[in-house]
């Protein structure tokens, strides 16, 4: 789509000269310091780098954190009362639109006409990835016509989420079918699996089975999720998950501390949702995940509190992020071992899949303990503990599931707040001084879409239903 597609290889254009010769033109005219095509690999860092940084920007993924009651502000605090500003509601569309996905289609046409499948199936992944967190976002968004080449097309139709869910799974099950095929994946360029084709195997695997999780409340997915399961190509373990792992310093650590320490910006806190669960629950992740205040407290601030009298939360008496979250090389998750197990946990308890419950929730604990860096033992003893044993009270266990889920993503603040929408775990009230009086189901479109795209944003609208932030999307209804 063309008004998408300000993608990296116009970028790249910029800085690798084409050369184009002329008949009659003397071989000695042709620069071999200057190839004629651009490799498909070096999208890939471009692609996996912008969707990341928007993931985990303080002003996206610490905004979504809010909503889910992860996190929270002392001070400008109007994101967290559900009044999202129109920059950052229309910079996540852009992001993931012009550049994440947009340079991921290319990489993948790219790689097509180089005949490697692998570099084709990693462009579809990350595409699949892409359009999987602007619908979940947004809704029914642009998606058949939201790439195409077709000059023609300049305003691009917006499909139904159904009709993305359908066309994300197939993302996934070509680029399964064509990892196994031609080519190989540069090393330098993947910062991913550092060209390890199995690994991208198991990230798209992975994100099938948190795609099908997604939906399943409206389509029968089972037969899928056995079958993944079947297939050996899940992550085995931490070492698997799809993780970008950050550099030491500006401009490519992590958004958090880029923010938060290098930028200084201390009004991002924890949540008391977050720390009174940790704390009752003598969980040995709370000094790891929430930092002291200046009287050495854990210590957290409800969500949406418009003013605070007698200066009752602030700078110094709410606790800040822990230091480990807080780390230039902290990583950014994709999809992490830890979610997928405490999903297999649910799936066994809804019947979808045979298994134990109980066997896949230790699991994701002992990912959860051990990607906070915190000793077996404690994790052991933690699970052994009054409370934490799954209940044989199914809505109850669901709610553990949940919760240790949401603990887990601690920090991925859009998957935290759309799988709280999805399970309705942990159960929340809305924010104390919200601008609405529930927790936002959706962000609204970007406001240029209604005059750019006047037909089809209108057309949406009408299909899904008002554009406010309490319609609700097609598989949370």
């Amino acid at each position: 789509m063309k008004r998408f597609k300000l993608t990296s290889i116009f970028a790249l254009i910029t800085a690798i000269v084409f050369v184009s010769c002329d008949k009659d033109f003397e071989e000695i005219n042709v620069d071999p310091n200057n190839p004629t095509a651009v490799p498909s690999h070096l999208l890939i860092p471009s692609a996996v780098r912008q969707m990341q940084n928007t993931n985990y920007s303080t002003f996206v993924g610490g905004e979504f954190a809010t909503w889910a009651q992860q996190m929270t502000k002392v001070q400008y605090n109007d994101e967290e009362r559900y009044i999202p500003r129109e920059s950052v509601v229309t910079s996540t569309w852009s992001n993931y639109f012009a550049i994440g996905i947009s340079d991921a289609y290319s990489l993948s046409l790219l790689a097509e006409t180089e005949g490697n499948d692998k570099v084709n199936a990693v462009g579809l992944i990350l595409q699949a990835y892409g359009y999987s967190v602007l619908t979940d976002i947004y809704g029914d968004i642009p998606f058949s016509e939201a790439m195409s080449t077709d000059e023609g097309i300049i305003s691009p139709k917006y499909d139904a989420q159904a009709a993305v869910y359908t066309g994300i799974l197939g993302m996934l099950d070509t680029a399964m079918s064509l990892i196994g095929g031609e080519g190989s994946i540069d090393a330098t360029s993947d910062i991913l699996y550092n060209g390890d084709a199995s690994g991208w195997e198991k990230f798209a695997a992975s994100l099938k089975f948190r795609a099908l999780m997604r939906i399943s409340g409206k389509v029968d997915v089972s037969g899928d999720l056995r079958a993944l399961i079947n297939s050996g190509k899940l992550f085995s373990s931490n070492d698997d998950e799809a993780k970008l792992i950050y550099l030491g310093s500006a401009p490519s650590a992590n958004p958090f501390y880029e923010s938060i320490v290098f930028g200084t910006r201390g009004e991002w806190k924890v949540n008391s949702v977050l720390v009174d669960m940790l704390q009752n629950n003598n969980d040995p992740r709370l000094s790891v995940i929430v930092g002291l205040n200046d009287a050495d407290e854990y210590r957290g601030k409800p969500a949406g509190i418009e003013s605070v009298p007698n200066d009752d939360y602030n700078y110094a008496n709410v606790s800040p992020l822990g230091d480990f979250y807080l780390r230039p090389e902290a990583p950014g998750y994709f999809v992490s071992y830890a979610e997928l197990q405490f999903l297999m946990a649910e799936a066994v308890l809804e019947g979808l899949i045979s298994g134990s419950a109980q066997a896949y929730y230790d699991k994701g604990l002992d990912a959860s303990f051990a990607a906070n860096e915190v000793a077996q033992a404690d994790a052991d003893a933690f699970k052994t503990q009054t409370g934490t044993p799954l209940s044989v009270v199914k809505n109850d266990a669901l709610e553990q599931i949940g919760n240790q889920k949401w603990i887990a993503m601690f920090t991925q603040g859009i998957e935290s707040w759309t799988e709280q929408r999805r399970t309705g775990y942990p159960v929340l009230s809305p924010a104390l001084d919200g601008n609405i009086s529930e927790i936002p189901s959706r962000f609204t479109y970007p406001t240029i879409e209604s005059s750019i795209n006047a037909a089809n944003y209108s057309a949406a609208v009408a299909a899904q239903g008002a554009d406010l932030l309490t319609t609700k999307v097609w598989w949370n209804k």
